[in-house]
Parts: C-alpha cells; sequence; structure tokens
C-alpha cells in the first residue's frame, strides 16, 4: 500500500524555506534534480511552493515553474465518509459518560466507591497513553480504514461485553467492557484531521477536521443527556438493573450498526487526490518514510511541545469537569441527576457550536496563532465565571455560565489539532493529533483525581479554583509560546508580520 503519510490540504501554497528544502520528504521525488536546486531567500523571504510556482520576484523579476500540477478531484462521497466516521466517534464518546453522570445510581448499584466509578471514565484516558504510538504506526502503515474499522470492532464488541453486566454483583465485567470500548477510543480520537486532510479540499480541511471533532462531542452531549432519562433513580434494584440492561442494550445496537457500515461503506482514500499536496504525498514511496524519525522531529520540534503540554492543560480540565459534573451539581442540587445531564449537554452543545465557528474561521483567516490565544483565554474567564455562580442556588444561572464555558473550552479541541498540523507540517497528522491527544488524557487523569479528592475535602468551589490554576497557566504559555513564535517565523499574511510554517520554516532576516 502507498505510504499513507499525509500533508495538510491547505498547504498547497504553503512556503518552505529554501535552505531547508533538502529536508522535505517531497523534494526528493517532485522533479529530477530539484532536490540539488541551490538559492537562498531573499530579504521577504521569497520561498518554494509546493505544487504552485516558485515566486523569486526579490532575486529575480521572471517566475520559475518548478512542480507541474496533476489532477484532482473532490467527490461527495467524503461526505459519507466523515459523517460516518462521526457516527463512530460518537458511539465511543456516549460510553465514556454513561457511568460517571449517573455516578451516584451506579455507586449504590454496584456498592463501590466515587473512585471506582471514576476510573470507568478515566480507563479511557490511560488506556489511550500506552496504545497511542502502536496505533500511531498503525496509520501510518495500513492506512485510515483498518484504524477505523478496528475501532469499531472494539466499540461493538465491549458494547456487548457491557450488556452483561447489568447486576450488582458484576462490577468487573463492566469494568472490563469499558476497557475495551477505551481501547477503541485510542483508533478514533485522532482520526478527523488526518480524514480532513485525505479526503477534503484546501477551503474544507478545517471545516471538515470540526465536523469531525464535533463527533466525538455529540456522543458526549448524548452520554450527559440520555443515560439519566434511561436509568432513574429507583429504589427497587430489579428494576434499576432493567434500566440499565435496556440501556446496554441500546449502545450495543448503535454500535454493531456502525460496525457493519464501517465494513462496508468506509474506504481509505479517493481514487484521486483533493489537493496538490495530497498528490505530492501520495508519490512518496514508502521507505522513504520513517515512523521513529517523525515522532523524533516532532519532539525536538519546541512550539509543538509547548502546544501539546497547553492543549493538555485545557482539555484534561475538561475531561475532570465531565467526569466529576454529576458530582458538583448534586452537591448543591441534590435529585436533580436529570438537570446535571442536561447542563453537561449545553457545556457539549455550546461547545459545538464554538467548533464550527472556529473551523468556517479558520478556514477563511488562517489565524491560528491569534484565535487559539483567545479562545484559550476565554476558556479561563468562562471556568472562572462557572466556579463563581456554581453554589448561587439558581439552575437557570448554571446553565448559562456552563454553556459559555463549553463554547470556548470545548470550541478549543479543533483549534489545537489544526495549530499542531500547522506548526508540524509535513509531518502526518494522525501523528501530531495522537501526541496531543496522549497529552491531554495524562492530564485528564492527574486532574479527575486531584479535583475529585478537592471535592471531597473542600468542596467543588476549591475543586473548581484547582482547574482555573492550571487553565491560567495554560493561558500565560499559550500567550508565551505564540509571542516567540512571531519574534522568530515568518507570517507574510498578517499584521504581525510572520506565519507559522511547520518546522521547516526559517528566521525572518529584515
Amino acid at each position: 500500500m502507498p505510504q499513507n503519510n499525509t500533508l495538510k490540504g491547505n498547504h498547497e501554497n504553503s512556503d518552505l524555506g529554501g535552505e531547508e528544502w533538502p529536508r522535505s520528504k517531497a523534494a526528493k521525488n517532485l522533479a529530477p534534480g530539484l532536490a540539488s536546486l541551490q538559492w537562498s531567500p531573499g530579504p521577504l523571504g521569497r520561498a518554494i511552493s509546493i505544487g504552485s510556482r516558485l515566486d523569486i520576484e526579490a532575486l529575480q523579476s521572471d517566475q520559475v515553474e518548478l512542480v507541474s500540477k496533476v489532477e484532482t478531484k473532490l467527490y461527495h462521497r467524503r461526505w459519507v465518509m466523515l459523517f460516518l466516521f462521526s457516527a463512530v466517534s460518537a458511539s465511543n464518546a456516549f460510553m465514556w459518560l454513561q457511568y460517571g453522570i449517573i455516578s451516584n445510581i451506579f455507586m449504590r448499584f454496584y456498592n463501590i466507591d466515587s473512585l471506582a466509578i471514576d476510573w470507568l471514565s478515566m480507563i479511557y484516558l490511560l488506556t489511550y497513553i500506552p496504545l497511542i504510538l502502536p496505533v500511531l504506526w498503525l496509520l501510518d502503515n495500513r492506512g485510515i480504514r483498518d484504524v477505523v474499522l478496528v475501532g469499531s470492532a472494539f466499540n461493538c464488541i465491549g458494547a456487548w461485553i457491557k450488556i452483561g453486566s447489568a447486576s450488582p454483583e458484576l462490577f468487573p465485567v463492566t469494568f472490563f467492557g469499558q476497557f475495551v470500548c477505551s481501547v477503541a477510543t485510542v483508533f478514533v480520537l485522532g482520526i478527523p484531521s488526518y480524514l480532513a486532510s485525505v479526503w477534503f479540499g484546501e477551503k474544507e480541511v478545517s471545516t471538515a477536521c470540526s465536523i469531525g471533532v464535533l463527533g466525538n462531542q455529540l456522543g458526549i452531549a448524548i452520554g450527559f443527556l440520555v443515560p439519566p432519562i434511561l436509568v432513574p433513580n429507583v429504589d427497587d434494584m430489579d428494576e434499576l438493573a432493567h434500566h440499565i440492561s435496556i440501556m446496554f442494550y441500546i449502545t450495543a445496537g448503535v454500535a454493531t450498526l456502525l460496525f457493519i457500515l464501517v465494513v462496508f461503506v468506509f474506504q481509505e482514500r479517493p481514487k484521486l487526490p483533493p489537493t496538490q499536496a495530497q498528490a505530492t504525498a501520495r508519490t512518496i514511496p514508502p521507505e522513504q518514510y520513517s515512523y521513529t524519525a517523525s515522532i523524533l522531529r516532532l519532539l525536538r520540534n519546541r512550539p509543538f511541545i509547548l502546544l501539546i503540554i497547553t492543549y493538555g492543560l485545557n482539555v484534561g480540565c475538561f475531561y475532570a469537569l465531565g467526569t466529576l459534573l454529576n458530582r458538583m451539581i448534586i452537591d448543591h442540587y441534590p435529585g436533580e441527576e436529570v438537570n446535571a445531564g442536561r447542563i453537561g449537554l449545553t457545556i457539549v452543545i455550546a461547545g459545538m457550536v464554538g467548533s464550527l465557528i472556529c473551523g468556517i474561521w479558520l478556514d477563511k483567516t488562517k489565524t491560528y496563532k491569534q484565535t487559539t490565544l483567545a479562545v484559550y483565554f476565554m476558556s479561563l474567564v468562562g471556568m472562572i465565571v462557572y466556579a463563581a455562580t456554581l453554589s448561587l442556588g439558581h439552575l437557570w444561572v448554571v446553565f448559562i455560565t456552563a454553556g459559555s464555558l463549553g463554547f470556548f473550552m470545548t470550541g478549543y479541541l479543533p483549534l489545537g489539532f489544526e495549530f499542531a498540523v500547522e506548526l508540524t507540517y509535513p509531518e502526518s497528522e494522525g501523528t501530531s493529533s495522537g501526541l496531543l491527544n496522549c497529552s491531554a488524557q495524562v492530564f485528564g487523569i492527574i486532574f479527575t483525581i486531584c479535583q475529585g479528592k478537592i471535592i471531597d475535602h473542600f468542596g467543588t468551589l476549591a475543586g473548581n479554583i484547582f482547574l482555573c490554576v492550571f487553565l491560567l497557566i495554560g493561558t500565560i504559555m499559550t500567550d508565551s509560546f505564540i509571542t516567540s513564535l512571531q519574534e522568530n517565523y515568518l507570517n507574510p499574511g498578517s499584521s504581525s508580520g510572520f506565519r507559522v510554517l511547520g518546522i521547516f520554516s526559517f528566521p525572518s532576516n529584515g
């Protein structure tokens, strides 16, 4: 199978520093003798553009065409692939929260403590950490279809295992089923940016990535809303077991249908590439790509490492908030399990709107740095307001403040993916997204355990202040490394005078 390492679609006209050109994998295959081309960028930083022309107006008055364009095409079925993947992601995300949002009910049903029920959510985060590198290797060597297929299969198997756990003494069975579902997460969580680049045009990739992320968020939204409705807080244990069993059967049925659709419908890639960048990627022989070398290059990319940390802080806070939401709401509003789910739904729906708006905005403006910083800062503001109003005794206020928080905090998810691709081009989108998600899982586990303990001993306000502190740290770090980028990398298309072009960017000379 040809190498599936993808190039970002909207980099069709991106600039590569002239002195760094021989390092590009594509340079070895674009045209005879191209890799040995020697030239120096002028004071305006003119550089080679893949799939377009070499504008050397600062050096000479003429233009030299380096690469012949190949035929590209956008297929209507790209939307089928995107929405089918989004449905699989939604199904898996639903099962992440189906325990946590009614944690008080499951604690009574299985006779377990709060930490045990929290681990039913945190197992999703823990499993991701050791498995992400093997899955990234599989993505780069086997392709997107095999990865999504395996993920859908794990999701289906785990859902059926949980059907046999609707009894008070079978907590180990339900935990094992949740563990199998958590393995599926590793196969689907980092796919959106990869799928967007393989199937969508350069003016659609950010929007497509946002829709892919929205699938996961839709599953979380349903996970907040549906379990409190399907599993009411009744006293009779047999009746409670019946309600839990119904929920498990529904999730297993949906997961099975989606697995069948993936088997027969989901495709690896279109016959013709959607962009010139993708056409270039398809010419790269597999032996010229080293998965290990790609990981090492990413880990030496300082801006990307800083993004990994700041992304992990933000999304880790979201994971902790989602896992512990039921406990925080019930603490101040006893008996409001259904409204706790609706508040979670409000957070995610607002975030889905934020994600979509951010994706469309990035497609039109490409202002990754400014948008990332603004959304991060507003996530901090939203968390402060939510923490301050949670205990006021008015649920309608909590709905409003939680929705505002979700708009920015969840809206940050696709921003992180897209900014990572900008910083790491032309490395695989799957690899950069996987490392971002790995960071989020680590911080998610730490924050969930710590905030849970803080809530137990000092109350919800102290627990939320704990998250605010780390969001503040993340905001400061984001501002710091974005300022560093503006000082060291060209961005001729913005008012700041710089542009992030990935690891092959070069310092401004003037």
